[in-house]
């Protein structure tokens, strides 16, 4: 086991370097609240590209991806990467027509409001933040058990260290604080993953020793044609496409960019290199089966998939290449961590511009650093009671499969109303927690329906692809019998720019 000391050394000077490199580079460059949540047109293709890589591959990577791997094998691992890509792929030509209709834009609330009306919007905004909250919560857990695992560091500490720091310098210097550190991260992360990888291999023997520990203990992970394998895969992809399509994330990306075309290629790339990084730390979640003391079953009291990397790294592997992984993890959290509070806090300060009566610049950017210590408190407090990174991970992609295709159906639909699109959701959802097996206690508890609900999916295939295909349909539906004809000009007369300045001089021109 890596010393204490050394781990904690290791983390506090890691998360002080790059706190310092976020305040640094936001000196003098927020001058108002829309540079603090939009960063608007700032980033060329190389760093767009960067930060989309850095703000998805969070320390779940090393966590829930391996998870998956562990549990259901190959299949999995090609569902797994597949699903990750797509998105990129899905917001590479979306982004673009955003761009078009809400130029003046900030956060998929505000599109929300202007486009379906108040109930709509509340759902969203509810689902939104839950869904980034529990992201956030679950990075905690991954990078607080990763240190207690491997170098003993309560997880307590682990949280209060990584959130604190980071909060740093989000509440200050806001997404530009959070790209440039993103991009600093993305360069660092690809030669430690790669470094973790091969030192693995290389520890373990080489690929042919590796493989060979999976066939004598657990063949069966290795087939390509599992049944089981196919499902939990295919449910992966429905689960993150409509997960990433309610993230806020991607939402203020599109708006640092600094034009459509940027945002097209920047997106593109993200999905080669996302869906590559996906499936190879997936991979090593069957390599640690095959060749360390991994136990699988969730109902154990020893269940340790979800740190199935770092039980394998741990297992007489030497300190220098388990540190590395330590890093790569820490670097990862931090490029997501901070993301989330940038996305999480301009969710509301969009929101408080409508809802009060001109509220001024320092109103706004002191309202979007407040919500934004009481999200991180609240998210280490979560963390240090959560167990199971992938399953934290499923019901936040549960509430996303349900509402991504009535949200962005509106974009092009001119037809889809506010109260068919909140239906839609709502069936979707109603589908998805009918099969879900992770809240199966409360959900069988609800009066009148619980005891005829049908058996839950245990490969969780029926409730995510129920859930965005069922609201799906119903989005179609709701839209063919409508009558309404939506002007969707109106959403860039309707959403304005933030600051005052800003917005007297949109008016002017």
């Amino acid at each position: 086991m890596v010393s204490t000391e050394v781990a904690l050394g290791l983390t506090v000077a890691t998360l002080a370097l790059f706190t310092g490199i976020g305040v640094w580079v936001s000196r003098g460059r927020v001058d108002s609240v829309e540079d603090l949540v939009s960063a608007r047109d700032s980033m060329g293709e190389r760093r767009t590209t960067a930060t989309l890589v850095a703000s998805v591959m969070g320390v779940w990577v090393l966590f829930s991806a391996p998870e998956a791997g562990a549990g259901f094998g190959i299949a999995a691992v090609v569902g797994y990467g597949i699903g990750e890509a797509v998105p990129m792929l899905v917001y590479s030509k979306l982004g673009p027509r955003i761009r078009r209709l809400i130029p003046h834009g900030h956060s998929l609330t505000e599109y929300a409001h202007a486009r379906y009306g108040t109930a709509m919007y509340a759902f969203v905004l509810v689902v939104s933040a839950l869904y980034m909250f529990i992201f956030l919560a679950a990075e905690l857990t991954g990078i607080a058990g990763a240190l207690s695992l491997v170098a003993g560091v309560p997880q307590w500490q682990t949280a209060l260290l990584v959130g604190g720091f980071v909060l740093l310098y989000t509440s200050y210097g806001g997404l530009r604080a959070s790209i440039t550190t993103d991009a600093i991260q993305a360069v660092v992360v690809f030669p430690l993953l790669l470094l973790a990888v091969g030192g693995a291999l290389v520890s373990l023997g080489g690929p042919t020793a590796a493989l060979d520990g999976i066939t004598e203990t657990n063949p069966a992970l290795l087939d390509l044609g599992s049944l089981a394998g196919l499902q939990f895969g295919l449910a992966l992809a429905f689960a993150i496409l409509g997960a990433e399509l309610i993230n806020q994330t991607w939402w203020q990306r599109i708006y640092a960019s600094d034009s459509e075309q940027t945002v097209e290629r920047s997106f593109r790339s993200a999905a080669v290199a996302n869906g590559l990084v996906v499936f190879v730390t997936a991979f090593f979640g069957i390599v640690a089966v095959g060749n360390a003391d991994v136990v699988t079953n969730v109902t154990s009291s020893n269940y340790n998939a979800d740190v199935a990397f770092f039980v394998l790294l741990q297992d007489a592997f030497p300190e220098w290449l388990v540190l590395a992984a330590v890093l790569l993890a820490l670097l990862l959290v931090m490029s997501s961590i901070d993301t989330l509070f940038n996305a999480l806090s301009s969710l509301v300060t969009a929101d408080i511009a409508r809802v009060l009566s001109s509220p001024s610049d320092r109103q706004l950017a002191v309202g979007s650093r407040a919500l934004t210590v009481v999200v991180a408190l609240a998210a280490i407090y979560v963390s240090l009671r959560a167990q199971s990174v992938l399953r934290l991970f499923f019901f936040a992609d549960l509430l996303g499969a349900a509402v991504a295709f009535p949200l962005v159906y509106g974009l092009y639909s001119t037809r889809i109303t506010g109260p068919g699109a909140l239906a839609s959701s709502l069936s979707g959802l109603a589908v998805g927690l009918a099969y879900f097996p992770d809240l199966r206690g409360a959900i069988t508890g609800i009066p009148l329906v619980g005891s005829h609900l049908p058996s839950a999916d245990p490969l969780y295939l029926t409730s995510f692809g129920g859930a965005f295909l069922v609201s799906m349909v119903a989005s179609l539906i709701a839209a063919r019998l409508s009558n309404a004809a939506f002007d969707l000009g109106r959403l860039s007369r309707e959403i304005r720019l933030l600051d005052s300045s800003a917005t007297e001089q949109q008016t002017s021109d």
